[in-house]
Protein backbone atom coordinates (compact mmCIF):
# COMPACT_ATOMS: atom_id res chain seq x y z
CA UNK A 1 0.00 0.00 0.00
CA UNK A 2 1.21 3.42 -0.64
CA UNK A 3 0.90 6.19 2.10
CA UNK A 4 0.10 10.20 1.40
CA UNK A 5 0.48 13.09 3.32
CA UNK A 6 -0.32 16.26 2.21
CA UNK A 7 -2.94 15.29 -0.06
CA UNK A 8 -4.83 17.97 0.01
CA UNK A 9 -2.06 20.52 -0.93
CA UNK A 10 -1.29 21.40 -4.76
CA UNK A 11 1.53 19.16 -5.31
CA UNK A 12 0.20 15.87 -2.95
CA UNK A 13 -3.42 16.17 -5.16
CA UNK A 14 -1.28 16.40 -7.87
CA UNK A 15 -0.03 13.35 -7.09
CA UNK A 16 -2.46 11.36 -5.99
CA UNK A 17 -4.44 11.97 -9.32
CA UNK A 18 -1.48 9.88 -11.14
CA UNK A 19 -2.12 6.79 -8.32
CA UNK A 20 -4.29 5.03 -10.09
CA UNK A 21 -5.33 1.24 -9.24
CA UNK A 22 -2.86 0.80 -6.60
CA UNK A 23 -3.81 0.20 -2.74
CA UNK A 24 -3.86 3.93 -1.34
CA UNK A 25 -4.24 5.64 2.03
CA UNK A 26 -4.50 9.70 2.03
CA UNK A 27 -3.06 10.90 5.38
CA UNK A 28 -5.15 13.93 5.80
CA UNK A 29 -5.43 16.54 8.87
CA UNK A 30 -9.06 17.16 7.78
CA UNK A 31 -10.81 13.95 5.46
CA UNK A 32 -13.49 16.53 4.80
CA UNK A 33 -11.01 17.89 2.55
CA UNK A 34 -9.41 14.56 1.19
CA UNK A 35 -9.52 14.47 -2.50
CA UNK A 36 -12.15 12.02 -4.18
CA UNK A 37 -10.27 8.99 -5.43
CA UNK A 38 -11.67 5.92 -6.21
CA UNK A 39 -10.77 2.64 -3.68
CA UNK A 40 -8.57 5.02 -1.78
CA UNK A 41 -8.66 4.48 2.20
CA UNK A 42 -8.88 8.49 3.87
CA UNK A 43 -7.09 8.25 7.61
CA UNK A 44 -6.81 11.06 10.00
CA UNK A 45 -3.64 12.26 11.32
CA UNK A 46 -1.75 15.57 11.24
CA UNK A 47 2.28 15.95 10.95
CA UNK A 48 3.98 14.81 14.48
CA UNK A 49 1.04 13.17 15.99
CA UNK A 50 2.64 10.19 16.68
CA UNK A 51 -0.43 7.50 17.67
CA UNK A 52 -3.00 8.58 14.95
CA UNK A 53 0.08 8.02 12.61
CA UNK A 54 0.84 4.79 13.69
CA UNK A 55 -3.06 4.01 13.15
CA UNK A 56 -2.87 6.11 9.92
CA UNK A 57 0.39 4.30 8.56
CA UNK A 58 -0.73 0.48 9.60
CA UNK A 59 -0.41 -1.17 6.65
CA UNK A 60 1.35 1.07 4.46
CA UNK A 61 4.22 -0.02 2.48
CA UNK A 62 5.45 2.95 0.59
CA UNK A 63 5.18 6.51 2.40
CA UNK A 64 5.22 9.88 -0.06
CA UNK A 65 5.97 12.14 2.78
CA UNK A 66 5.34 15.76 1.17
CA UNK A 67 7.14 18.36 3.81
CA UNK A 68 5.01 20.04 5.87
CA UNK A 69 4.19 23.69 5.43
CA UNK A 70 7.33 26.01 7.04
CA UNK A 71 7.18 26.70 10.27
CA UNK A 72 9.94 27.56 13.67
CA UNK A 73 9.28 23.73 14.69
CA UNK A 74 8.97 22.01 10.95
CA UNK A 75 12.32 19.47 11.34
CA UNK A 76 10.95 18.29 14.57
CA UNK A 77 7.55 17.72 12.87
CA UNK A 78 9.04 15.76 10.14
CA UNK A 79 11.44 13.69 12.45
CA UNK A 80 8.73 13.06 14.29
CA UNK A 81 6.74 11.66 11.48
CA UNK A 82 9.40 9.91 9.87
CA UNK A 83 9.87 8.17 13.42
CA UNK A 84 6.26 6.81 13.71
CA UNK A 85 6.13 5.97 9.67
CA UNK A 86 9.45 3.37 10.88
CA UNK A 87 7.68 2.62 13.87
CA UNK A 88 3.83 1.48 12.26
CA UNK A 89 6.42 -0.71 9.85
CA UNK A 90 6.29 1.33 6.38
CA UNK A 91 9.47 0.16 4.31
CA UNK A 92 10.30 3.25 2.17
CA UNK A 93 9.76 6.67 2.38
CA UNK A 94 9.64 8.91 -0.81
CA UNK A 95 10.65 12.79 0.53
CA UNK A 96 10.18 15.84 -1.23
CA UNK A 97 13.55 17.98 -0.37
CA UNK A 98 14.83 20.70 -2.23
CA UNK A 99 18.12 21.44 -4.09
CA UNK A 100 21.22 22.34 -2.49
CA UNK A 101 19.90 20.69 0.89
CA UNK A 102 23.20 21.12 3.07
CA UNK A 103 23.68 21.99 6.68
CA UNK A 104 24.95 25.41 5.33
CA UNK A 105 22.87 26.18 2.79
CA UNK A 106 21.92 29.67 1.56
CA UNK A 107 18.35 29.19 1.65
CA UNK A 108 17.22 28.71 5.54
CA UNK A 109 14.54 26.03 4.19
CA UNK A 110 16.85 23.95 2.13
CA UNK A 111 18.62 23.33 5.65
CA UNK A 112 15.68 22.34 7.47
CA UNK A 113 14.98 19.82 4.48
CA UNK A 114 19.03 18.34 4.75
CA UNK A 115 18.14 18.15 8.63
CA UNK A 116 15.13 15.76 7.62
CA UNK A 117 17.08 13.99 5.07
CA UNK A 118 19.61 13.09 7.59
CA UNK A 119 17.36 12.00 10.07
CA UNK A 120 15.49 9.90 7.93
CA UNK A 121 18.38 8.21 6.96
CA UNK A 122 19.62 7.34 10.27
CA UNK A 123 17.03 5.46 11.03
CA UNK A 124 17.93 2.62 8.21
CA UNK A 125 14.80 3.12 6.70
CA UNK A 126 14.97 2.64 2.40
CA UNK A 127 14.68 6.35 0.80
CA UNK A 128 14.17 8.19 -2.16
CA UNK A 129 14.77 12.18 -2.15
CA UNK A 130 13.09 14.55 -4.47
CA UNK A 131 14.88 17.79 -4.35
CA UNK A 132 12.62 19.85 -6.15
CA UNK A 133 14.02 23.28 -7.51
CA UNK A 134 12.04 26.37 -6.91
CA UNK A 135 7.78 25.46 -8.75
CA UNK A 136 7.66 27.62 -12.06
CA UNK A 137 3.89 27.94 -10.54
CA UNK A 138 6.10 30.79 -8.05
CA UNK A 139 6.95 33.06 -10.95
CA UNK A 140 4.25 34.74 -11.66
CA UNK A 141 3.52 35.74 -8.35
CA UNK A 142 7.08 37.40 -7.82
CA UNK A 143 5.45 40.45 -9.64
CA UNK A 144 4.25 43.13 -7.10
CA UNK A 145 1.26 45.23 -7.83
CA UNK A 146 3.88 47.51 -9.74
CA UNK A 147 4.83 44.70 -12.52
CA UNK A 148 8.40 44.85 -10.87
CA UNK A 149 10.10 41.49 -9.11
CA UNK A 150 12.06 42.68 -6.46
CA UNK A 151 14.45 40.63 -4.75
CA UNK A 152 18.32 39.85 -3.75
CA UNK A 153 18.71 37.38 -6.48
CA UNK A 154 20.93 39.32 -9.07
CA UNK A 155 22.37 37.84 -11.93
CA UNK A 156 21.98 34.39 -10.71
CA UNK A 157 19.79 31.24 -12.11
CA UNK A 158 16.95 28.93 -11.11
CA UNK A 159 15.99 26.00 -13.23
CA UNK A 160 12.55 26.38 -11.71
CA UNK A 161 9.97 23.04 -12.34
CA UNK A 162 6.75 22.61 -12.43
CA UNK A 163 4.63 20.91 -9.61
CA UNK A 164 3.00 19.08 -12.41
CA UNK A 165 6.67 17.34 -13.49
CA UNK A 166 7.49 16.86 -9.88
CA UNK A 167 3.96 15.32 -9.41
CA UNK A 168 4.24 12.99 -12.73
CA UNK A 169 8.15 12.00 -11.03
CA UNK A 170 6.97 11.06 -7.66
CA UNK A 171 4.06 8.92 -9.31
CA UNK A 172 6.75 7.34 -11.01
CA UNK A 173 9.11 6.41 -7.95
CA UNK A 174 5.87 5.44 -5.56
CA UNK A 175 4.89 2.87 -8.30
CA UNK A 176 7.72 1.59 -8.84
CA UNK A 177 8.73 1.33 -4.72
CA UNK A 178 5.33 -0.33 -4.74
CA UNK A 179 5.90 -3.11 -7.39
CA UNK A 180 9.17 -3.74 -6.24
CA UNK A 181 7.25 -4.86 -2.57
CA UNK A 182 7.46 -8.83 -2.21
CA UNK A 183 5.96 -9.39 1.30
CA UNK A 184 7.46 -7.91 3.89
CA UNK A 185 10.96 -7.12 1.85
CA UNK A 186 11.62 -4.43 -0.39
CA UNK A 187 13.62 -5.82 -3.91
CA UNK A 188 16.12 -3.25 -5.04
CA UNK A 189 14.67 -0.76 -7.83
CA UNK A 190 16.44 2.16 -9.68
CA UNK A 191 15.04 4.68 -7.27
CA UNK A 192 15.95 3.08 -3.68
CA UNK A 193 18.37 5.30 -1.95
CA UNK A 194 18.93 7.54 -4.78
CA UNK A 195 18.66 11.22 -4.63
CA UNK A 196 17.18 13.31 -7.79
CA UNK A 197 17.63 17.01 -8.29
CA UNK A 198 14.15 17.67 -10.12
CA UNK A 199 14.12 20.88 -12.40
CA UNK A 200 12.85 22.16 -15.41
CA UNK A 201 14.56 22.33 -18.52
CA UNK A 202 16.70 25.73 -18.64
CA UNK A 203 17.57 27.92 -15.56
CA UNK A 204 16.67 31.87 -16.44
CA UNK A 205 17.48 34.95 -14.14
CA UNK A 206 14.80 36.94 -13.21
CA UNK A 207 15.35 39.37 -15.43
CA UNK A 208 14.83 36.85 -18.31
CA UNK A 209 11.71 35.90 -15.87
CA UNK A 210 10.54 39.55 -16.04
CA UNK A 211 11.39 39.35 -19.97
CA UNK A 212 8.95 36.20 -20.59
CA UNK A 213 6.39 37.59 -18.38
CA UNK A 214 6.22 41.20 -20.15
CA UNK A 215 5.63 38.78 -23.59
CA UNK A 216 2.56 36.95 -22.24
CA UNK A 217 0.98 39.34 -20.15
CA UNK A 218 1.36 41.86 -22.80
CA UNK A 219 2.46 44.77 -20.38
CA UNK A 220 5.91 46.13 -19.25
CA UNK A 221 7.44 43.36 -16.24
CA UNK A 222 10.80 44.37 -14.98
CA UNK A 223 13.25 42.92 -12.34
CA UNK A 224 14.71 45.01 -9.95
CA UNK A 225 17.59 43.84 -7.88
CA UNK A 226 17.88 44.13 -3.83
CA UNK A 227 20.46 44.33 -1.83
CA UNK A 228 20.21 41.56 1.21
CA UNK A 229 19.89 44.24 3.89
CA UNK A 230 16.64 46.39 1.42
CA UNK A 231 15.27 42.74 0.99
CA UNK A 232 15.09 42.09 5.10
CA UNK A 233 13.83 45.56 5.62
CA UNK A 234 10.94 45.03 3.11
CA UNK A 235 9.78 42.08 3.92
CA UNK A 236 9.82 42.61 7.64
CA UNK A 237 7.15 45.27 6.77
CA UNK A 238 4.80 42.43 6.57
CA UNK A 239 5.11 41.73 10.47
CA UNK A 240 5.66 37.98 9.61
CA UNK A 241 7.75 36.13 12.20
CA UNK A 242 11.76 36.21 11.52
CA UNK A 243 12.33 32.82 10.60
CA UNK A 244 10.08 33.00 8.06
CA UNK A 245 11.17 36.64 6.66
CA UNK A 246 15.13 34.82 6.58
CA UNK A 247 13.63 31.94 4.61
CA UNK A 248 11.96 34.57 1.76
CA UNK A 249 15.17 36.43 1.57
CA UNK A 250 17.70 33.72 1.62
CA UNK A 251 15.10 31.86 -1.13
CA UNK A 252 16.65 34.95 -3.92
CA UNK A 253 20.22 34.81 -2.00
CA UNK A 254 20.09 30.97 -3.24
CA UNK A 255 19.91 31.65 -6.81
CA UNK A 256 22.55 34.46 -6.68
CA UNK A 257 24.85 32.16 -4.98
CA UNK A 258 24.14 30.14 -7.90
CA UNK A 259 22.83 26.66 -5.87
CA UNK A 260 19.33 26.90 -7.72
CA UNK A 261 21.03 27.14 -11.07
CA UNK A 262 21.87 23.33 -11.70
CA UNK A 263 20.17 22.14 -14.90
CA UNK A 264 19.29 18.24 -14.23
CA UNK A 265 17.60 15.42 -16.48
CA UNK A 266 16.01 13.37 -13.68
CA UNK A 267 12.41 14.86 -15.20
CA UNK A 268 12.98 13.41 -18.36
CA UNK A 269 14.65 10.10 -17.08
CA UNK A 270 12.09 8.81 -15.22
CA UNK A 271 9.00 10.21 -16.62
CA UNK A 272 9.92 9.54 -20.17
CA UNK A 273 9.54 13.29 -21.74
CA UNK A 274 10.43 16.63 -21.15
CA UNK A 275 9.82 19.16 -18.37
CA UNK A 276 7.80 22.22 -18.85
CA UNK A 277 10.10 25.08 -19.23
CA UNK A 278 9.13 29.05 -18.39
CA UNK A 279 7.66 30.33 -21.34
CA UNK A 280 5.18 27.64 -21.99
CA UNK A 281 4.04 27.62 -18.25
CA UNK A 282 3.03 31.16 -18.41
CA UNK A 283 1.89 30.73 -22.28
CA UNK A 284 -1.11 28.46 -20.96
CA UNK A 285 -2.44 31.60 -19.01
Amino acid sequence: MIGVTGSTGQLGSRIVARLTDVPLRLIVRDPARAPSVPGASVAQAAYGEHAALLSALDGVDVLMLLSATESADRVALHKATVDAAVAAGVQRIVYTSFVGAAAGATFTFARDHWHTEEHIRSTGVDFTFLRDNLYLDFVPGFVGSDDVIRGPAGDGRAAAVARDDVAAVAASVLLTAESALSGAAVSTDEHSGATYDLTGPSAFTLAEAAAVLTEAWGRKVRYEAETLDEAYRSRESFGAAPWEVAGWVTSYAAIASGEMGHVSTAVADITGRQPVGLEEYVGRG
